[in-house]
């Protein structure tokens, strides 16, 4: 068989029906006419065995992902001396392209679809309206803005400048965005009209969305330039594009830097682990502001050609999540643990409608719900691992098989190691790292303006992330927790994903955290912190139900000991601070909600 591409109802192209509006595979290998050349080069295809001399920055990149649709042997393009991925990938599939890129729902049925096309004029407007507003290559910009077109045309339009990105959650407050402003160097900021007030400072150019407010430039202003001229590339591979403050799970935000390759290139490799093809209709649920944001709501699917679908909610609905859907023909679905446990409590019996691919990041993504989703749609859902320091490292690839608990194994081109926290050498079990000898593209440049920290996250020829995993003989990773999560109770060492894996079998537990307790003999028990699911009450009785199904399922040595109802503290992006659990059992503070399991002599019959 020929090279692979994509069957199109709606292609005109009669030689292999390639163009993108895509489902089912077709060999393409037949597709040789000039007509069929001119259809595939204005789709974004290029057949096999046409040949392409002086590659563009363009050619080598699409060859690359080319390679990740196709599952053959992978290798990070080089692009030269030049490469900007709003002009170079993003404008020469989008150019003529009247496909829709985006496709955005509001909960009041209210929506808004922007072409291929329309987006690529429209962010060389913003382009052109904030360099007239002192947007200087180099620059950063802070985005304060939701899930709206706006987002994205702003997002555009500062790459193609050259401009650096800090991507800015709208949850934040004054004193958390003075104090990006100031860590990050911000000199300018676009923000939403309500959000305004929160910034209380001077020194940065402010542009408003949805104005009039007094002192800001209406973001408004870009769609009075008529014809805005394309944007040349400006930028090199290694100057900045990104600059991310981490949700901070167990210490203060950190600045991430990246560059204009180790997010836009090193994103093949989350969409080669998505399994996105060019024409599919792709939702994720993720708030803006977050790294995950920009792996699945920007990058990623429009890598692969494919349409960003949103689904905006003030409060999540499981039923009108399940019906917009069905309604927009889904074909694949990321979201986080959460949403996914949330999804297993709703009746699921309609079925999957037109979703082909299932997948979750974010936080590990425990085993029942896995099994869950298998026994009700006939689909597995594949977990991965990467950080905001990087893009997707580990993954279950689409069609692979898929190990119970297991993230999976290295995605092509990266380097993973789990290195012994003792010896420092490579093992079966330790830290994942990444080998700098064979550095890959699709890491950070470092934490800006923090020496300290990035000689430790580098150190030892290794960059750390700070995760600790498990691999098999088949060299599937099983992840075992964040390297100060792990704790030991009586010497035995205590992965409290293990436990809160089996925790959430029972129905009455929505969401579990599990943190070592004092102990005057054993010197620390797990304790686990239980959100309730939806009927259930924080009684006697429940706690007695949770704890003998953990006592039935977990080796004596793993046993949950304690156990407390209680509001799961989390960041702002939606992952649980443990450390804030950790704490409040080490600083013995008011702890009369406690059930522990010497009080149920039940339990020891």
């Amino acid at each position: 068989m020929g090279a692979l591409a994509f069957a199109d109802r709606e292609s005109t192209c009669g030689g292999c029906a390639a163009a993108t509006r895509s489902r089912y595979w077709w060999p393409a290998a037949r597709c040789s006419s000039a007509r069929s050349r001119r259809i595939h080069a204005k789709a974004g295809n290029r057949p096999e065995g046409v040949a392409v001399t002086n590659p563009t920055p363009t050619d080598r990149y699409r060859a690359a992902r080319d390679l990740l649709l196709r599952q053959e042997p992978f290798a990070w393009p080089e692009l030269g001396e030049r490469f900007n991925w709003a002009v170079d990938w993003f404008d020469a599939i989008a150019r003529g392209n009247e496909r829709t890129a985006l496709w955005i729902v509001e909960e009041d049925g209210r929506e808004r679809r922007q072409s291929f096309d329309e987006l690529a004029r429209r962010s060389d407007q913003v382009a052109h309206h904030l360099a007239g507003l002192g947007v200087r290559k180099g620059d950063r910009v802070l985005l304060m803005l939701g899930n709206q077109v706006e987002l994205w045309e702003a997002m555009l339009a500062v790459m193609k400048l050259g401009a650096v990105i800090m991507p800015t959650t709208t949850a934040l407050g004054p004193a958390d965005l003075a104090d990006r402003i100031e860590r990050g160097r911000a000199r300018h900021v676009v923000a939403n009209a309500a959000d305004t007030a929160k910034f209380t400072g001077g020194g940065c150019t402010r542009i408003v969305v949805g104005g009039p407010v007094e002192g800001w430039t209406p973001f408004e202003d870009a769609y009075r330039i008529a014809e805005p001229a394309p944007l040349p590339a400006v930028t090199a591979p290694e100057d900045p594009l990104l600059v991310y403050f981490t949700s901070g799970t167990t210490s203060r935000p950190k600045l991430v830097q990246h560059t204009q390759v180790s997010y836009p290139v090193g994103h093949l490799t989350t969409m080669a682990w998505s399994g996105l093809r060019p024409g599919d209709v792709h939702l994720n649920i993720s708030s803006p502001g977050w790294a995950k944001h920009a792996w699945s709501c920007f990058f990623a699917p429009w890598i692969a050609e494919a349409t960003i679908f949103v689904h905006n909610y003030t409060r999540f609905d499981p039923v009108r999540l399940l019906a917009e859907l069905r309604r927009a023909e889904v074909t694949t679905f990321c979201a986080p643990p959460t949403v996914w446990r949330m999804l297993i409590q709703s009746d699921l019996s309609a079925g999957p409608g037109t979703l082909r691919e299932l997948f979750a990041a974010g936080e590990p993504l425990n085993p029942e719900v896995i099994a869950q989703i298998e026994r009700q749609w006939g689909l597995t859902i594949r977990d991965g691992f990467g950080q905001t320091e990087t893009t997707l490292l580990i993954g279950n690839p689409p069609g692979g098989t898929v190990k119970p608990g297991s993230m999976g194994r290295p995605l092509p081109g990266v380097p993973v190691v789990l290195v012994d926290p003792v010896s420092g050498k490579p093992a079966d079990e330790g830290e994942i790292c990444l080998d700098l000898a064979q550095r890959p593209v699709n890491l950070m440049t470092g934490y800006l303006d923090d020496e300290e920290r990035n000689a430790a996250a580098m150190a030892g020829g290794y960059y750390h992330t700070g995760d600790v995993a498990a691999r098999d003989a088949d060299g599937y990773i099983t992840y075992i927790g964040r390297t100060d999560d792990v704790f030991k109770a009586s010497d035995y060492k205590i992965s409290p994903f293990e436990l809160e894996s089996v925790l959430i079998e029972h129905p009455a537990v929505a969401e579990a955290a599990v943190v070592p307790a004092p102990d005057p003999t054993r010197l620390a028990v797990p304790k686990a912190y239980v959100a309730l699911a939806p009927g259930w009450e924080p009684t006697r009785e429940t706690a007695l139900a949770i704890l003998r199904h953990a006592r039935e399922n977990l080796a004596p040595y793993l046993r949950v000991r304690r156990l407390e109802f209680f509001e799961l503290p989390k960041t702002i992006s939606g992952k649980i601070r443990r450390v804030e659990l950790r704490t409040r059992e080490e600083q013995g503070g008011e702890l009369s909600a406690e059930w522990r399991d010497d009080q149920f002599p039940e339990l020891r019959s």
